[in-house]
């Protein structure tokens, strides 16, 4: 077979290896991308060009750049315990209740194309799992490690979810045209955006009565948890005794 149909694949292995050794995420998609534009004959200089424009035209590792530094001195001033202050003083809240109403607000902004409104690195880390974690240690206190990592999940499917689900309604997404352009050139031609975005809508309202259906049941998983927790916890106390 003719090896420059393999050529362009030679980046696969690289990611594939890079990311089993656990090296830097970026270097090794940086590599794979030169070492494939190499393979097929690129000029350097038209390589570096090409990697240049792409980095200019998605700002979004700029963002991250810039957001990362704010988040970072807003939690060393005390932006968590803060959050987990004014949630204690709310006495309706609930682990449950705060994701549920987050997941809510979430769906509906990435529907109207504000995705950037939320997110793991701007919201969740520093903000939503803090809140919700501040629920459960003000009814129950001190709360084992396997609990926090618990409430820390829940929090991030939250946004995941929320957002993999409601950004398909708004027809200006980029996925939303590139499915539109990927039926047309395959001979689909009567599907337009709009048409994408309205059968999102379902799948989205689906996705929202499962999850909050879900998050409905995590504050008696929690209660459930914390009290076998409790009794494990009495019974290593009696056998020390």
């Amino acid at each position: 077979m003719d090896s420059s149909l393999w050529l362009p694949l030679i980046g696969i292995p690289i990611i594939v290896a890079g990311f089993a050794l656990r090296f830097n995420p970026l270097l090794v998609v940086i590599s794979a991308g030169l070492a494939t534009g190499l393979a097929v004959g690129m000029d350097p200089a038209l390589l570096l060009e090409t990697f240049g424009e792409k980095f200019m035209n998605s700002r979004q590792l700029a963002s991250i750049m810039l957001i990362l530094p704010v988040i970072a001195l807003l939690e060393k001033f005390g932006l968590k315990e803060r959050a987990q202050s004014w949630v204690r003083s709310i006495r309706s809240a609930t682990t449950g209740r705060i994701l549920m109403l987050y997941f809510v607000l979430r769906q509906f902004t990435c529907s109207l194309g504000l995705i950037s409104l939320g997110g793991q690195a701007q919201t969740v880390r520093p903000l939503l799992f803090p809140m919700a974690e501040g629920t459960a240690l003000a009814k129950y206190g001190e709360l084992p490690e396997n609990l926090r990592d618990k409430i820390a999940a829940h929090a991030a499917a939250c946004d995941n979810v929320a957002l993999f689900f409601g950004e398909d309604i708004f027809i200006a997404f980029g996925a939303v045209l590139l499915m539109t352009g990927f039926l047309k050139e395959n001979g689909i031609t009567d599907i337009e955006p709009l048409m994408i975005g309205l059968w999102a809508i379902p799948t989205a309202l689906c996705a929202l009565v499962i999850h909050l259906v879900r998050l409905s049941w995590l504050d008696a998983q929690i209660a459930r948890e914390f009290e076998l927790w409790q009794q494990s916890q009495h019974i290593a106390l009696r056998e020390q005794a």
